[in-house]
């Protein structure tokens, strides 16, 4: 008969472990340690090593533009050759001054100073405002020229400042570089008047393009003739020295001013009052009657109620270039005179 399973019957099956179980004696020698020393081994922390971290500098970060590496190229060099045979020293063609190729300093003063000499300085609204203002007067207006442009005439002291006067500056330089002469001093200047050349440039613009100064002088002495020097036949009457005291007198000779012009003066000296040190015409508005009209404007205004005639000798030129004396020859009709620069400065001090 076929016994039935019931849970008495099931649970009370032994079961057989799944490991095999030691004996006895074995158990002896393997016995667990104590709870207390066992928490004490476990919540005690291990001890690490200390990793020793060593700080480099930063590598610079390479740049992937093409080729191009983060270090600097070194320079080209130029192999360079010293000549004895050409001369660094250029003279311009245009304004006539010599500087030195390749030095930055005299290549922009050369352009700054060729530029003034061929077109003149601008004049512009702020020097117009002080034209109102600080007493400049305005002796004609509408000046015809020979291209049938049409300008005019102002007049000031040298001592005018402002704006107007840092122009005087600049042309005074302008004119100094171009005639190769010394710039006038501050007591010439304090005795003088400026004639200026205006020629409208636009709408609200002008352009110095000419310029005069007048100074007091007391004598000057005439220019000899073509007939008289032809009828010198002695060479021994030129002589070399310029000036020539008054207590000598009346001499026979010839004093030579320039002789590549073949501008030669007589030695006696004559009473006239007025002298151009300075006269100055851009280089591109020459031939246009501008320098005429100045100097009439200087021998009609110079002296407040008398008018001076350059015919009869009354008007005088410091030492003038080739340009000057067609000038002088043209407007003065042979009756210009020469004078000295420094005798402005005994009238000056005289008075």
């Amino acid at each position: 008969m076929a016994s039935k399973r019931t849970y008495g019957s099931h649970a009370s099956n032994t079961l057989t472990p799944s490991s095999p179980q030691l004996e006895p004696s074995a158990l002896d020698g393997k016995r667990k340690r104590p709870l207390a020393d066992h928490t004490s081994i476990q919540n005690s922390p291990r001890f690490k090593k200390r990793r020793i971290i060593s700080i480099e500098p930063r590598r610079p970060v390479k740049s992937f533009k093409g080729k191009q590496s983060s270090q600097t190229q070194p320079p080209k060099l130029t192999q360079l050759h010293f000549s004895l045979d050409t001369s660094v020293l250029r003279t311009c063609p245009l304004c006539d001054l010599s500087y030195t190729k390749g030095a930055p300093d005299d290549e922009s003063l050369h352009r700054s100073h060729c530029a003034r000499v061929q077109r003149g300085l601008e004049w512009g609204k702020e020097e117009e405002r002080e034209l109102l203002k600080s007493g400049v007067e305005e002796l004609a207006t509408s000046v015809k020229l020979k291209n049938g442009a049409k300008g005019r005439i102002v007049c000031f002291r040298p001592d005018i400042g402002g704006k107007i006067g840092g122009k005087l500056s600049t042309m005074l330089s302008t004119m100094s570089l171009s005639l190769s002469s010394p710039p006038l001093s501050p007591t010439v200047l304090q005795h003088c008047k400026v004639y200026l050349f205006l020629l409208p440039s636009s709408a609200s613009r002008s352009k110095i393009v000419g310029c005069v100064i007048a100074q007091r002088i007391a004598t000057a002495m005439a220019i000899a003739s073509e007939a008289e020097l032809s009828a010198s036949t002695s060479s021994s009457m030129l002589t070399s020295p310029l000036s020539v005291s008054q207590s000598q007198g009346p001499l026979r000779s010839f004093i030579p001013v320039d002789i590549a012009t073949n501008l030669y003066v007589h030695p006696t000296p004559l009473p006239t009052p007025l002298g151009i040190p300075r006269l100055f015409v851009s280089s591109s508005h020459r031939r246009l009657g501008i320098a005429s009209h100045l100097l009439s404007a200087a021998a009609t205004t110079f002296i407040l109620g008398c008018p001076l005639d350059p015919t009869k000798g009354e008007v005088a030129f410091t030492q003038p270039t080739g340009a000057g004396k067609a000038i002088l020859e043209f407007w003065g009709k042979g009756g210009i005179r020469i004078y000295e620069e420094e005798q402005g400065l005994k009238f000056t001090s005289s008075n």
